[in-house]
């Protein structure tokens, strides 16, 4: 009985966070995290 309750909320946890991360507010903030890695950090080369 617990493993079922535990795994549904489980579950729901899961299917909340990936509607979370393809919302589409989330968008914007991805592709600049993913655009990162290619910019030039002028601080870094110092």
């Amino acid at each position: 009985m617990i493993s079922g309750i535990v795994t549904a909320v489980l579950l729901v946890c899961f299917i909340g966070g990936w509607i979370w991360a393809w919302s589409p507010r989330r968008k914007h903030d991805f592709e600049q995290a993913a655009r990162l890695p290619l910019e030039d950090d002028e601080e870094s080369s110092r």
